[in-house]
Parts: C-alpha cells; structure tokens; sequence
C-alpha cells in the first residue's frame, strides 16, 4: 500500500477507536465507512478483527461481566447463530454485492433513526418478562445483520438500552456482545478463505492506532456527565447513520 492510503488506514483506526471510546461503539462502522474509499469492504472486514476482538475484549472486562453475561447469554448465543446462518450459506460476498450500496444505505438509516429517536424524548423499554423471549431474538436479527454488513451494533445496542442499562453497565455490555459477535464474523472470513495470514498481519498492526484512539476515547468519557455521554451516544450513532447514507448515495 501506498503511503498516502497507508496514513489514511491509519487515521482511521485512530479516529474508530476514538469514537468507541467514547461512546462504547462505532469502530468497525466507523471503520468500514471510511476504509471502504481505499479497500472493498469485504478486505475492510477482514482488516477491522484484530482492532474490533481486542478493543472489544478489552471494554467487556469489569466488575459486572459476569453478571451481564448471565443475563445476556440468550442474546449472544443467537447472534452467533443469525452470522454463521446466513455467514456460512452466503459467505463474505454478502459485504461486497453492489459495492456494499445496499447494505450501507439500509444500516446507515436503522442508526440515524435511533439516533434521532435517541435524542428526543422517545424511549424505548423492555420489561424484565420479556427478556427471555426477546433477547435470543434481538441476538440472530443482530447475527444477520453482522454477516450482511460488518457491522454488529444494530439491533444489540439499542435493545441494551432498552433493558435498563446505565453508561459504565451499558458500554460493558456492549464490548460483551461484540466480542462475541467478532468472532462469530471471524470463524465466517476464516472459513471462506477472506482471512489469511497477510491480511490478519496488517489487522494486528492496526491494533496500535485503534489502541491509541480508544484510550484517548476513555479519557474524555471518564470526564463527561451521564447527561453529556447520553447525548454523545446518539448524536455518535445519527452522525455515523448519516454518514453510512450519504456515502453510499454519493
């Protein structure tokens, strides 16, 4: 690679793992979104599982992991079925039919509108008795999205804020839940041939700049009130929605 694409893969990852930091998600969206000028987005998925398992691995540990594995385990066991099913059937061509157009229009206006929905006074709530129900679903809906675009945030991360999980309870839960659907996305490269040892290289080298980016990222959270974190979280996920769109259109 060029210097001038090598430099931008680089920023990339540094702004990514800013904004996961921050807000507790957004690297492999930011990343797709923006890797996707220089690189197929198939390439960009297989680029993004080093920085995605450990930045995830590394924002799932704390003093509740335990306890919120328990109560999500239905969840995370049916986002690895929803990747593998649909994964393992169509492969890593799913991230690369029509460019990823499809794909990156349809996640870019899920994420604006909760956004949008996010910021206003409209809140969504799930009832404890509704949990063993609609968590496995929430799981394979978020495993087909992972297999489709990359991206594994939607519709997990809203469905966490909806059970009552509050900042430091809601960004561990989140890091839980993408670790696990990482992998789930990884065993599906691995298994299709879209990740070999070059490229899982280059994805370890991109480890660095995320790292830097996220401790930067957890610095400013730890400093900014519950009311500022819950604006930054969905002003974070309108302007990654629109930006998804608006690329995609341009």
């Amino acid at each position: 690679m060029d210097v001038g694409p090598t430099i931008f893969v680089t920023l990339t990852f540094v702004l990514a793992g800013f904004v996961k930091g921050v807000i507790g998600l957004g690297l492999p969206t930011v990343g797709m979104g923006l890797l996707a000028i220089v690189m197929t987005p198939a390439q960009a998925a297989a680029l993004l599982v080093a920085p995605s398992f450990i930045t995830n691995v590394w924002q799932a540990v704390g003093a509740r992991s335990l306890s919120l594995i328990r109560r999500t385990w239905p969840m995370l066991l049916g986002s690895c079925a929803g990747t593998w099913g649909l994964g393992f059937l169509a492969g890593p061509s799913l991230l690369s039919a029509d460019n990823g157009v499809r794909a990156s229009i349809g996640l870019g206006i899920v994420l604006t509108l909760y956004g949008l929905l996010g910021l206003t006074a409209v809140r969504f709530v799930v009832p404890a008795r509704h949990e063993s129900w609609l968590s496995p679903a929430i799981g394979v809906i978020t495993g087909l999205v992972t297999a489709a675009t990359g991206v594994y945030m939607i519709p997990s991360a809203p469905y966490l804020q909806a059970i009552g999980l509050e900042k430091d309870e809601l960004v561990l839960a989140m890091g839980i839940s993408f670790t696990v659907s990482t992998l789930a996305l990884a065993a599906v490269l691995v298994a299709d041939g879209a990740l070999p040892t070059g490229v899982a290289g280059a994805s370890l080298l991109a480890l660095v700049p995320a790292a830097i980016g996220m401790a930067l990222g957890q610095w400013l959270r730890m400093r900014v009130s519950p009311r500022a974190f819950r604006i930054s979280f969905f002003a974070g996920s309108l302007l990654l929605g629109a930006d998804l769109v608006l690329r995609a259109l341009i």
